[in-house]
């Protein structure tokens, strides 16, 4: 364990491999993966993270290989994790960040790394959080996180980044349908990329309509962009809508540190449940994955792996004299 602290130490001193091995440690969920974030998470809250996500084809590489550029003129250090599809086979990236942006790879002020969504619908992989806090911690001044496409479901982003980034096409089909997918209510920012096709001023024109007849008073006013990423066209004006909503959260952040706390929770409990399965579903002579779980769970509850009670915590605490003092009054008497 001390020489993943040592890695710990070394990168906060800027040291690139030790970075890259920490990613490394993290994703693949290495035992002391936890304490090494405990140790990460006092250098972390100084960097901006942005995530950029849209269904398949909208350009979101194409995009991020711009803001780089864009956001390097401004000197602005940059970590970028492409959330790529999983190999079956592996588990790891099928797309790998060499492909990826190659004219920043020489860069010492980027930081670019391809992780697998290792089948999660999210859109993320588990380690994504952790990855952010490791550029944090390691200095950059911005975190880009590219989701891996899957389409509606990659809400996951919302928890993580300070600004989403939604993009569509022209060919992306009726706006107003569109905005039905669970995936356009997490917007920040709307992105209509490929602006130079057919149907993209009708689409942005609709996207406008549907934001103002949703709007509520005080709130952040969701801009509608048009872009040509590859052309390297509207990138400006998307990095100062960025500035702009970055500006306009500053104060509002909150950190969403129950939702920190479940994920680490769930992490270091799923495990543990598999190897106890392992030793226990030996024998089981039912196919009914109900009976199955049903018999298990009795089994936990026998050997007092925790208490079955069907009072809650509140009102344990309730019932509780110590915490009741009508109850307390009431137990001296007696």
């Amino acid at each position: 364990m001390s020489s993943h602290f040592t890695l710990v130490k070394q990168m906060l001193s800027g040291d690139r491999l030790a970075l890259s091995r920490l990613i490394s440690l993290v994703e693949s969920r290495s035992k002391d993966h936890v304490a090494i974030m405990s140790q990460v998470q006092e250098h972390c809250g100084r960097a901006y993270c942005v995530g950029i996500t849209g269904p398949p084809g909208a350009g979101k590489s194409t995009l991020v290989d711009r803001l780089i550029a864009h956001l390097r003129k401004q000197n602005k250090k940059v970590g970028v994790m492409a959330i790529d599809p999983s190999s079956p086979f592996s588990g790891g990236a099928v797309l790998g960040d060499r492909i990826r942006m190659q004219d920043h790879a020489g860069d010492e002020g980027v930081f670019i790394r391809s992780l697998g969504s290792r089948g999660n619908q999210g859109g993320l992989s588990r380690a994504t959080r952790e990855v952010v806090k490791l550029y944090d911690a390691f200095g950059m001044d911005i975190v880009l996180v590219e989701t891996v496409g899957v389409g509606q479901n990659e809400l996951d982003i919302m928890d993580i980044a300070d600004t989403t980034i939604v993009i569509l096409t022209p060919e992306s089909g009726d706006a107003i349908q569109t905005l039905k997918a669970g995936i356009l209510e997490i917007a920040d920012i709307f992105v209509v990329n490929k602006a130079d096709r057919e149907g993209s001023h009708r689409m942005q024109a609709e996207l406008q309509t549907m934001l103002e007849m949703g709007s509520k008073k005080n709130a952040w006013t969701i801009p509608v962009l048009a872009a040509e990423a590859v052309k390297d066209v509207g990138v400006s004006q998307i990095i100062q809508a960025m500035r702009e909503h970055q500006n306009f959260h500053k104060e509002k952040k909150t950190p969403q540190l129950k939702t920190e706390v479940e994920e680490i929770l769930l992490d270091e409990i799923r495990p543990r449940i598999a190897a106890w399965m392992n030793q226990n579903m030996k024998g089981q002579v039912s196919q009914n994955p109900y009976q199955i779980a049903q018999s298990l769970l009795e089994k936990i509850v026998r050997e007092g792996l925790w208490e079955k009670s069907k009072v809650s915590t509140r009102q344990r605490r309730k019932l509780s004299p110590k915490s009741n003092p009508a109850r307390l009054k009431k137990s001296k008497k007696r």
